[in-house]
């Protein structure tokens, strides 16, 4: 079986908020995008955290520079994995990516956000204790967990404060 690997970090100098994955998923892989499932709601809940609510009417590279713009940075907490199919369930012997490192080069960087629990098992242990930020659970975007888009939306504006939009439009 062959293992799959992320895609590179998608982050600048001004990401105040890196939101983590576990490992891109078949479609991801396919596409060779972030959250390229049509049924995965990340792209619907980072824009309405960032004020974007249309962000997945946007092409792919539109999405991103909106993401750029609001400060929000994206990667994975695994390298790569051998795992049949999409579920963070049937990943095994797993190579972590160096979340620390990425997070020690990037001077802006105020919380970093666990997309789902595979993500914030593998991503807390990488990072430790993270001094001057703050790590956040979140739901899992993916249509895999079942919670209402609701009820993770609710958990997912937790994030707001972090990007350069949320808190401009909080200090009006």
């Amino acid at each position: 079986m062959n293992r799959k690997a992320s895609f590179p970090p998608i982050v600048g100098p001004d990401t105040r908020l890196l939101l983590l994955g576990s490992l891109p998923g078949e479609a991801s892989l396919r596409a060779s995008r972030y959250y390229a499932h049509p049924q995965n709601q990340f792209w619907r809940l980072i824009g309405a955290v960032i004020g974007g609510d249309d962000l997945p009417a946007l092409d792919y590279e539109a999405r991103l520079a909106a993401l750029r713009q609001a400060g929000v940075g994206l990667w994975d907490v695994v390298a790569d994995a051998i795992r049949p199919g999409s579920l963070d369930g049937a990943i095994r012997d797993h190579r972590p990516n160096d979340l620390a490192a990425l997070a020690s080069g990037l001077p802006m960087l105020a919380a970093i956000g666990f997309n789902g629990g595979t993500a914030s098992r593998i991503g807390r242990r990488m990072m430790g204790d993270a001094p001057g930020v703050r790590l956040i659970d979140l739901p899992s975007s993916s249509p895999a967990y079942t919670l209402s888009y609701a009820a993770k939306l609710s958990q997912w504006m937790r994030l707001r404060e972090f990007s350069r939009i949320g808190r401009n439009s909080m200090d009006i």
